[in-house]
């Protein structure tokens, strides 16, 4: 086993001052320190070669990696395994080559200024991602605490919180916590019009009005929340298809003739960092499909355009698959060849010819047959009658 020689270090706004006499010994004999300008700053009293973060992230591990042989020091802000660099230089170095030291965090700064228990909060980071990332987490009396983007990342989520109604959120941005400079600026989504400093923490306490939007995250989201051009698969069959699919965190779903996408948003709405290939021939469904997916808040929805199965070449391979549209021998044989062993294939089909293959597929592969129907009052005349949908016939699977 390989001796450590790279020491990740969390510092916060008092720099050196901060941290435990051994770890401030370990930056002190560094030979050579990694970091931003920033956290350059907060060190310089400590004399040592200054290496600042490359661009892109790939050339800084090979940086790193060339300091083997040195007493190397990265610098991070906070809590290096927390939405930071840690992890992602533990996954291209050995672990037994490195030592972690941890600060508070930003979240735990926040949560003690804000008399919050930090287990009673959604923890999130939108700091260079997309920033609507964070509106599949807007609920009614919900607390999150956010690591932002920039100056102009609260006026952005306020804007979010309002148009879903929310716009009595109360929310607080915290900067340069821990240090002589720290800042509060506190206010409601509604009228939130403070300038702040770049590098911040935002605090939100969701307030929703009586006509505010619901968004849980177990699915089954309104149809109407959706664009759609008539291809989608409706609120409840679409709730009983993704408890089929079974999300789960990090999981990868391949969704086949996505239409409107509201499987695949479904998908990554219910299990954090869930992510979906969505797999449509048409520009004006992938459109639709892109701007769902940035409405409700996973803007990392991935969309190609192809069909099945020529466009399952080449793809990573899936824990789950969602076949809504174009069955066929030769799509669902390539779906269920590439799936994870423990992987979910759902097919829900409408038509009497995609019927007869189901029927053959369960036949051959087994799994669970069912047929949904569903039935909405609508008025009839003066009054009021049940209105059939279509019904589906539904074949799922699980690979052992």
């Amino acid at each position: 086993m390989t001796a450590p020689w790279l020491h990740i270090v969390g510092i916060g706004e008092d720099g050196l001052d901060g941290l435990t006499p051994a770890t401030r010994a370990v930056v002190e004999a560094a030979d050579v320190i990694v970091g931003g300008d920033r956290h350059h700053s907060l060190s310089d009293q400590v004399t040592a070669e200054r290496i600042a973060w490359p661009s892109p992230f790939d050339v800084m591990v090979t940086q790193i990696e060339a300091l083997r042989g040195k007493r190397a020091v990265i610098l991070v802000t906070g809590d290096p395994l927390w939405f930071s660099v840690g992890a992602r230089i533990g996954r291209a170095i050995d672990r037994s080559e490195i030592v972690y030291h941890p600060q508070l965090s930003a979240f735990q700064l926040a949560a003690a200024r804000m008399g919050w228990s930090l287990a009673d909060v959604e923890t999130l980071t939108v700091h260079g991602r997309p920033v609507e990332q964070m509106i599949a987490f807007i609920q009614p009396a919900v607390r999150l605490l956010i690591l932002t983007t920039g100056a102009e990342t609260p006026a952005q989520i306020a804007r979010f919180l309002t148009k879903r109604g929310y716009g009595q959120s109360k929310m607080t941005v915290l900067a340069a916590m821990g240090g002589e400079r720290e800042e509060r600026f506190d206010g409601v989504a509604a009228t939130w019009d403070h300038e702040v400093p770049a590098f911040n923490t935002l605090a939100v306490e969701c307030v929703a009005a009586s006509d505010a939007a619901l968004l849980p995250r177990v699915p089954g989201l309104d149809d109407a929340l959706f664009e759609s051009d008539g291809t989608i698969t409706k609120q409840e069959v679409r709730a009983a298809t993704v408890s089929k699919l079974m999300p789960m965190r990090g999981a990868l779903l391949w969704d086949i003739g996505c239409g409107s996408g509201s499987v695949a948003i479904e998908w990554m709405r219910a299990a954090r960092y869930a992510r979906a290939i969505g797999i449509e021939p048409r520009d004006d469904r992938r459109a639709m499909a892109g701007s769902n997916a940035l409405a409700l808040g996973v803007p990392k929805l991935e969309l190609i355009a192809g069909t099945a199965p020529d466009g399952l070449e080449g793809l990573p391979a899936p824990d789950a698959v969602f076949i809504g549209g174009g069955l066929s021998a030769e799509t669902f044989e390539a779906a269920w060849n590439g799936l994870r062993p423990l992987g979910r294939l759902v097919v829900n089909a409408v038509t009497l010819e995609s019927e007869a293959q189901l029927l053959a597929l369960h036949q051959k592969y087994g799994g669970k047959l069912v047929r949904l129907s569903v039935c909405r009052a609508e008025p009839v005349g003066g009054m009021t009658g049940w209105r059939p949908s279509m019904p589906v016939t539904q074949l799922s699977l699980v690979k052992r």
